[in-house]
């Protein structure tokens, strides 16, 4: 609480609101529970409020540990759909030999995700300032670079670190991921996840997403096929069962059922609620193999 309240006041000196997010493994694994903390970290931060994530340490089993800040901030990096994560440290970012060791180490200050030289060069000692050292630093990289995010690890005592960074400055380690961020969640999206169910869509939906990487909303869905809940991965089709694409929906079978054929305004009327006004955000979609060319998101 003490903590908490820490954060409260240093951000209320600049008018700022800030918001406790605590996380396990479960809320990434489980597609809807991975759903729900993601609309409501997006709801926050477009209000402007300023997150703090944190593990849930009061519940997180080894089962469902995450284990140390870095991954999970990558995590949720990915979750987020960020462009970018900055890893604060007590060194300047990588180099190419331990500096602790060798004076004469050298700093690596743009390096790709795949590169090998990551794994020979990372550190498994732990700092004072965290667990790990540099070795999770470095697996955070590249477990955001898998969602395509890119990664700056540097010096948390840098002045002004942050707002030096935002305005083009050059400092630490830059680590870009190999594969752009869309096609990474893409990818992500049709090798991980189980069909639950199908939405046929008419034209206008299917040109919608087809040609011009828009989401799916409940009037251009014409049939709702399979029981599903929220967060599962939905086949979306022709009316003669092309298939198009493949998402993950905002809302179940039962819910969807009510709402399709319907404009978005109406949903809370439906349904006596409003999770988004989209049955799948484009975020979520990605079209399916045999139709990748199509796809110019």
């Amino acid at each position: 609480m003490g903590l908490t309240r820490a954060y409260e006041n240093a951000f209320e000196k600049f008018g700022k609101l800030t918001a406790q997010i605590l996380l396990t493994h479960e809320d990434f694994s489980n597609r809807k529970r991975y759903l729900n903390s993601r609309s409501t970290m997006l709801s926050l931060l477009k209000n402007n409020v300023v997150l703090i994530i944190n593990e849930n340490d009061t519940v997180a089993t080894e089962e469902i540990k995450v284990g140390d800040n870095d991954t999970l901030a990558a995590m949720v990096a990915n979750q987020l759909g960020a462009d970018l994560l900055v890893i604060l440290t007590d060194k300047c970012g990588i180099y190419d030999c331990d500096p602790d060791l060798y004076p004469q180490a050298q700093l690596i200050d743009f390096v790709y995700a795949s590169d090998k030289k990551l794994s020979r060069v990372s550190s498994g000692s732990t700092s004072k300032y965290g667990v790990g050292g540099m070795a999770t630093k470095i697996r955070a990289a590249k477990i955001a670079a898998s969602g395509g995010a890119n990664t700056l690890i540097t010096s948390g005592f840098e002045k002004d670190i942050l707002l030096r960074l935002s305005s083009g400055e050059e400092l630490g380690t830059f680590v870009k991921a190999d594969v752009p961020k869309l096609k990474a969640r893409k990818q992500w999206l049709s090798s991980q996840l189980k069909i639950k169910g199908t939405f046929v869509l008419d034209e206008g939906a299917i040109e919608a997403i087809y040609r011009n990487g828009k989401s799916l909303l409940p009037i251009g869905v014409l049939e709702v096929i399979g029981n599903f809940d929220r967060g599962d991965a939905v086949l979306c089709t022709t009316s003669n069962r092309k298939k198009i694409a493949i998402g993950l929906t905002n809302y179940s079978s039962i819910d969807s059922t009510k709402i399709i054929g319907q404009t978005s305004s109406v949903i809370e009327s439906l349904i006596g609620f409003v999770e988004e006004p989209e049955l799948i955000h484009r975020d979520n979609l990605t079209l399916t193999d045999s139709n990748s060319s199509f796809e110019n998101t």
